[in-house]
């Protein structure tokens, strides 16, 4: 059961808060995948405010969505969710809005299920504030769990054992008890903690299993706690990725919102970020503050600082900017040296071909070997339709040229540099458009009037 009905008003958005992304993905995304780990024989998602989105986002087989119309609280929710449970399954609880905890500390609580028992999940806290606290009697048996608003007392407030809300209990325990839980208390909701209470009444053993890690029950209620979480999260996937053996220069300033794919000797320098599917190979080094989305880059290819890069795949010893902006449905194949300033969009660059500096390659097919100079332009879209351009093996373009698609470059071709290219040109020959220079001697600079 997930429970991603609250609506996260301290966000102060528009969007449901389940919906916002961490590490580039929804938080509910995150815990569904813990959930789907488990081996479940069914989730459950409790939703209210801006449900219809969530189910639009999240509306594939193996999920059952429950609508709690109104806010009356967790333990209303889960009711909602339980009321038509058959036979008496193990259940576990979770929260849309906890997204970092991880399936071990899952399979911990449900390994402790008894019948009939409750088993929560907790964790200890230098400062408890803000969390509901876990009483004990004096033999340390779990009585109930207060929460931060009803606490009565100096004692209570000092409690460091406090209640993540994740719990696992079988489900005609659940449907037993969650009918006599009330709203006595200073919320005036239905409190799923007040389960703890009506266990230890009904004389149902309640156990505990503390968290050894407490990071991973930050829940996220706000625009901070979202951040504190993104960083949590982004330590981790750095660890991984580390203990794989790729080089991160800097932790701290790492960010990956996807999945990757790294061979050895991989390198990151800071401010990295890689988002959808990425495919590193053998040796390839990306510089500080380049941004990577859906992108494979072959053996030894470097790419320098403050590059974009989506949609790219490159073949073996490429080298990419610094400052170069390479988008969607690009192909650099081996050798291939993309530099400062220089766009590329849809297009195919083939071996050993260049293009250094100041350059805007769109929708062209190159060949190998070919030089483009500094300015030269694709000139792809004509108001209505975009056009290609083709450059053959070994053409060499010059500087400040156009080349006015669709147009084919013939094998060899060498164009002058300032040279507008408006129709296909000849292989081996040199294209040129210029109009003659002219000097005008004692010629004076136009001066300001006084």
């Amino acid at each position: 059961m997930v429970l991603a009905a609250g609506a996260g008003t301290r966000m102060r958005s528009s969007r449901p808060k389940v919906l916002h992304e961490l590490a580039g993905r929804p938080l509910l995304e995150w815990v569904l995948e813990t959930a789907r780990s488990l081996g479940p024989d069914e989730i459950r998602v409790v939703t209210g405010v801006g449900g219809g989105e969530i189910r639009s986002r999240f509306g594939e087989s193996g999920i059952r969505f429950v609508d709690q119309p109104e806010p009356l609280g967790t333990a209303h929710a889960l009711g909602l969710a339980v009321v038509d449970v058959t036979g008496d399954p193990s259940v576990l609880v979770l929260y849309g809005d906890v997204p970092l905890l991880e399936a071990d500390d899952c399979k911990r609580l449900l390994e402790a299920v008894e019948q009939p028992a409750l088993t929560l999940l907790t964790m200890e806290r230098m400062d408890p504030c803000g969390y509901g606290r876990i009483i004990r009697d004096e033999h340390g048996q779990v009585r109930r769990v207060v929460e931060e608003a009803d606490l009565s007392d100096d004692t209570m407030r000092a409690i460091r054992e406090v209640n993540t809300g994740i719990l696992a209990c079988s489900g005609q325990l659940l449907t037993r008890l969650l009918p006599r839980i009330g709203k006595r208390n200073a919320q005036g909701e239905f409190y799923l903690t007040d389960l703890v209470e009506e266990a230890f009444r009904d004389g149902v053993p309640v156990h505990t299993r503390l968290l050894r890690c407490p990071e991973k029950a930050q829940g996220v209620n706000s625009a901070s706690d979202l951040a504190t979480a993104e960083r949590i999260l982004q330590t981790r996937l750095a660890g991984a990725l580390m203990r794989q053996g790729v080089r991160i220069r800097d932790p701290a300033r790492f960010d990956l919102r996807g999945s990757v794919e790294a061979a050895s000797d991989v390198e990151l320098d800071v401010g990295v970020i890689l988002e959808g599917r990425i495919r590193l190979g053998p040796g390839v080094r990306i510089g500080p503050y380049s941004i990577l989305r859906d992108v494979s880059l072959g053996e030894g290819t470097e790419v320098l600082s403050h590059c974009v890069l989506e949609g790219v795949e490159t073949g073996n010893h490429v080298r990419i900017g610094p400052f170069a902006r390479i988008r969607s449905s690009t192909r650099l194949h081996h050798h291939v040296r993309i530099g400062n300033f220089v766009e590329v969009k849809n297009s195919r660059l083939g071996e050993s071909s260049k293009a250094n500096h100041l350059a805007y390659i769109g929708d062209a097919e190159i060949g190998d070997d070919v030089n483009l100079g500094a300015g030269v332009i694709t000139v792809n879209y004509d108001g209505a339709e975009k056009h290609v351009t083709v450059i053959e093996d070994g053409v060499f373009v010059g500087c400040d040229s156009q080349l006015i698609a669709p147009v084919r470059l013939g094998h060899g071709s060498f164009i002058a540099a300032g040279t507008t290219v408006v129709r296909d040109t000849p292989p081996d020959q040199l294209t040129l458009s210029r109009n003659d220079q002219k000097n005008i001697p004692h010629w004076k600079r136009p001066g300001k009037k006084s």
